[in-house]
């Protein structure tokens, strides 16, 4: 039979754990403050502790750290109410078994004794960071929970991570956690996006070029892979990656070994590779899109980030967070009514997380009231920007293929200077006509979607020959 020490100030959760760990065959000894976890120590070493954060006389991780330095053997779960990364983090870092948020499941928390009597204790780790140290993850639900055990768990190591999950849930949000809290936080973050990168220009773009290299390289340039050098590499949308430089990563990957385009000098870098992409890259792999052993090679842990409509508990926690956020910019200071949380939470947020950010800003800026309540909200939700109305268009693929159109028709225009002007033209005229059909011919509210006066947008219309009907009669009346 083996032995279980619980500590926790709440007499109740010490009677039900108790309960459920007598049953599951474990003897179980209780106390309720680490003075009392000392005596039981003292009188006999148990095979697992169970122990909250906050006690009476102490703080329970920082009394894990001791613990562990004492007993390097010995399982130590950790229970706490304050479900964040950073206390998830602390408890990885000072060498605990498993950390288990509250309110948690009996059968998961009896599973975890289990496996802690079977697999034994986690060595103790460094320090990583100050435990207070603001972190931009926000979230209490199960679900994100999940997210940060395994963020603890990968952070001092050096495995490669494949972060998966819908745009605008925080993918890169959670890259930069990885790297910041990991020995590797104060070397270099680099992020490159494959998906708004011209085909061509992306082997220059990760391994650099030398001068000469092609038209317009009249330097040296060092790519991403040598500016992340010591650090971390963040390769976001990853299932954009054009088959001939999946072929090259991959080497890459194996021996840290690569050249740099119009290059005969072989460069090796220290780099550690965080992948994320929205996309279902074993679809890909099934149909020949994307390398099945550079799948394998990049998914060594995977972390799949909910949508926000799966973790509709996190939303208001979120909406306040936005709010403080921009008040702390230099933006009116707002706050939500109940019925705005109401609100908040009924709504499916396509655009997830970036949505709702987006959201509160427009409403920190233009609602009048500083009690912000539903009905603005549904009135905000109702007219959305631009980019919000487009968030199923993935702009990153129209502006890709749009620069590889004009590329293959003037291969100059890459270099001459009149790229941008280009491709703003060829882009405006679609979004004009698109905000205008969206809104019925109605340019004062096309205007407004796209975040311009009805003025501006007027003098687009007759600058790209645009024809619409005029709408001022029903502006009044929708205005």
């Amino acid at each position: 039979m083996s032995a279980v020490l619980v500590v926790d100030d709440d007499a109740a959760i010490r009677t039900v754990v108790a309960q459920a760990l007598r049953r599951a065959g474990h003897e179980v000894t209780v106390a309720d403050s680490l003075a009392q976890l000392e005596r039981a120590l003292a009188i006999a070493l148990p095979d697992v502790i169970v122990t909250d954060v906050i006690l009476p006389d102490g703080d329970g991780i920082d009394h894990v750290r001791n613990v562990a330095a004492r007993f390097p053997l010995l399982p130590i779960i950790v229970l706490s109410a304050q479900n964040t990364l950073t206390t998830a983090v602390r408890a990885a870092e000072v060498g605990a078994y498993e950390y288990l948020p509250k309110p948690f499941d009996l059968d998961v928390l009896t599973r975890a004794v289990t496996g802690a009597l079977a697999r034994g204790g986690m060595a103790s780790e460094d320090d990583l960071h100050d435990a207070d140290r603001a972190l931009p993850l926000i979230g209490r639900s199960a679900a994100m929970q999940d997210v940060y055990r395994i963020i603890a768990r990968v952070v001092s190591n050096d495995l490669t991570i494949l972060i998966s999950g819908e745009s605008g849930t925080g993918k890169e949000l959670v890259a930069r956690a990885i790297h910041d809290l990991g020995p590797r936080g104060a070397a270099p973050f680099v992020a490159i996006n494959m998906a708004a990168i011209p085909r061509e220009l992306i082997e220059a773009e990760l391994f650099g070029h030398e001068r000469g290299a092609f038209t317009g390289a009249a330097a040296r340039n060092a790519g991403r892979f040598e500016q992340a050098s010591g650090g971390t590499l963040f390769l976001d949308e990853i299932g954009d990656m054009p088959m001939e430089a999946q072929t090259r990563l991959l080497r890459v990957l194996q021996s840290g070994e690569f050249t740099s385009v119009g290059g005969a000098r072989t460069i090796r870098v220290d780099v550690r590779i965080v992948a994320a992409t929205n996309r279902d890259l074993a679809a890909q792999v099934a149909t020949g899109q994307f390398r099945e052993d550079l799948f394998y090679r990049l998914n060594v842990v995977p972390i799949v980030l909910p949508p926000l409509r799966e973790r509709r508990q996190d939303i208001a926690l979120l909406a306040r967070h936005f709010l403080d956020h921009a008040a702390a910019q230099g933006l009116p200071r707002r706050q939500l009514a109940s019925d705005a949380l109401t609100a908040l939470g009924a709504h499916d947020w396509p655009g997830n997380v970036r949505e709702l950010e987006n959201l509160m800003r427009r409403l920190a800026v233009l609602s009048r009231d500083e009690v912000i309540g539903a009905d603005a909200i549904r009135t905000m939700i109702g007219t959305p920007t631009a980019i919000d109305q487009a968030a199923d268009i993935d702009i990153a693929h129209a502006v890709r293929a749009l620069i590889e159109r004009i590329a293959r028709e003037n291969p100059a225009a890459l270099d001459d200077g009149t790229l941008y002007d280009r491709v703003i033209g060829e882009v405006e005229r679609p979004l004009i006509e698109t905000m205008l059909a969206r809104h019925g011919q109605n340019q004062l509210r096309a205007a407004r979607a796209m975040g311009i006066n009805r003025n501006t947008l007027r003098k687009r219309l007759d600058t790209l020959g645009i024809a619409v009907a005029d709408s001022r009669p029903n502006d009044a009346g929708r205005a």
